[in-house]
């Protein structure tokens, strides 16, 4: 049996759920009449957001699907969507070890974003200008909204994207804003640009760099005012907040046997030459959470119907504080960095940890709740119950602590720098443990020395070589080596959201780093120490 649409007639499917609607209807519909186009055609695209569409579909709600493209890497439409007939199977991963696989067929068509392919910017200056287009939402991760470097300059790509003006964008905000600028000249035409991506106001971020590109192509005079004021109006042009919550890790070895024993064949994991990790199916978790703010001109999908949650601005921002300063974030990157450190491969197995699983409770529990914000609409005692007792522990999600330790330095101010100020603002900094462990941890990580005083290897990460700079001359096993050097990140309020050295922070987060690089088992013993 293979992922493609001739192969769906066929009966060997077994407990795999196939779509109950008319796909070559909804294919042309969407074509003639597209509402919905998607940025970044990656796994939490494919296993969330797309399936939120086919359960509409399903039920006879919607009419139309999905348009999905890449601006990164375009491989993924050759070798996956083209590949599979824009097809994807979903394979949930329950916590008991039961799984719930189907076929998800709402993506119905997958494009390149290469504005040097005048096939494909034709059919994007199309979809652009229909009056019946929606939404254009995005998950192209937090990188892809950054339209300058750390120093606020301009990046070079955005540079040369704003000289060349619309249509031969390289750059994903470039080549968004001039799809504005199309439906703009197409009659100032409305939608909703929605930011779907795992990053704290995440809709500001997407206006502000769209923002950013269209000012300077009025500078440069490749525009009019006129488009200043149309994507500056947001009830013609809304770019509303969202909180998105599900893991989706890269593809398992153990569900892709589990697969190919139902029959399943070609489905193997390929990696890109932009090292893209995907294969045919999407394996993820079953928890899932999508909260919108429900600002959209030119109408919507039902999307409260499949579990979305459409309310206010404010209660996107709430909900979006108690995951990521509280709740899962702080937890994740915890155990991240002690995970590296300590040999683990896999987060459920740090569950079993007696350490790591009193940090983490630790840092939910007993410093998180107390300072939680309350959004109303998801119970903050219940959500962080079931992350400790049923996501984190899920033997059967594949999630390594190496991925999540991926660009910590530009994490830790939001899922600690947070609480901290609260903390802070209660003068109670000093009743922060786990917080402090979770700091020195991640700075013990960034020597590259396991526990076992055995190189690994640090995970991406921006400023990566300008923290391990500061770090040198720091030695496993020579304590006196430390002389101060993590008093300049310690202040660094760029990277913690406050200078820990004026909230009097720094001196136990030294202490705890300086036990932590006494020696071999030093981690696990300090660990040990201050969670007692």
């Amino acid at each position: 049996m293979k992922l493609n649409l001739s192969d769906l007639n066929n009966n060997g499917w077994g407990e795999i759920t196939l779509p109950k609607y008319n796909i070559g209807a909804i294919r042309e519909n969407t074509r003639v009449n597209p509402t919905w186009l998607h940025f970044g055609a990656g796994n939490i695209f494919r296993g969330f957001i797309s399936s939120l569409q086919d359960s509409l579909l399903n039920a006879g709600i919607e009419s139309t699907g999905i348009i999905a493209a890449d601006t990164f890497d375009f491989e993924i439409i050759d070798r996956i969507f083209t590949e599979h007939d824009n097809l994807t199977l979903n394979v949930s991963l329950m916590a008991d070890g039961s799984v719930k696989s189907e076929v998800l067929a709402s993506v119905c068509e997958a494009l390149k974003a290469d504005s040097s392919d005048k096939n494909y910017m034709e059919r994007f200056r199309q979809i652009a200008t229909e009056p019946s287009l929606q939404m254009i939402s995005f998950t192209i991760t937090e990188k892809g909204y950054a339209v300058k470097n750390t120093q606020g300059e301009l990046m070079p790509v955005v540079k040369e994207d704003i000289a060349n003006g619309p249509g031969k964008s390289k750059h994903a905000m470039s080549f968004v804003a001039g799809l504005l600028y199309e439906r703009y000249k197409a009659g100032r035409l409305p939608v909703a640009l929605v930011s779907m991506d795992n990053c704290s106001h995440n809709g500001e971020k997407l206006r502000s760099s769209v923002m950013t590109i269209a000012n300077g192509w009025l500078k440069a005079g490749h525009v009019d005012t006129g488009f200043i004021d149309y994507i500056s109006d947001e009830s013609v042009v809304a770019f509303p907040w969202s909180m998105i919550d599900k893991i989706t890790p890269r593809p398992s070895e153990k569900v892709q046997k589990m697969l190919e024993d139902m029959g399943m064949e070609d489905i193997a994991p390929i990696i890109t030459s932009k090292k893209t990790f995907i294969a045919p199916f999407v394996n993820a978790e079953q928890p899932q959470y999508l909260v919108i703010e429900d600002s959209f001109p030119n109408g919507r999908p039902a999307l409260e119907k499949a579990g979305v949650y459409l309310t206010d601005r404010d209660t996107v921002n709430k909900t979006e504080r108690m995951k990521v300063t509280t709740c899962l974030n702080p937890l994740h990157t915890a155990l991240a960095v002690y995970g590296c450190m300590l040999g683990y491969t896999l987060i459920c197995e740090e569950m079993k940890d007696a350490e790591l699983t009193k940090l983490v409770n630790r840092l939910g529990y007993v410093e998180g709740l107390p300072v939680v914000t309350d959004p109303g609409i998801i119970s903050p005692k219940e959500f962080i119950d079931e992350v400790v007792k049923k996501r984190l522990p899920n033997p059967f999600m594949p999630d390594a602590p190496q991925r999540i330790a991926t660009d910590t330095s530009q994490k830790v101010g939001i899922r600690f720098g947070e609480t901290i100020k609260s903390y802070a603002a209660l003068g109670k900094t000093n009743e922060l443990k786990a917080i402090p462990l979770a700091i020195a941890g991640w700075l013990r990580y960034l020597l590259g020395v396991d526990d076992n005083g055995e190189p690994i290897e640090i995970s991406a990460d921006p400023l990566k070589d300008e923290l391990c700079s500061k770090l040198a001359g720091i030695e496993l096993g020579k304590p006196e080596s430390y002389t101060g050097q993590l008093k300049d990140i310690l202040s660094n309020e760029t990277i913690f959201g406050s200078n820990l050295c004026v909230l009097g922070m720094d001196k136990l987060i030294e202490e705890i780093f300086v036990k932590e690089i006494s020696g071999k088992g030093a981690v696990r013993a300090t660990l040990k120490e201050y969670l007692d």
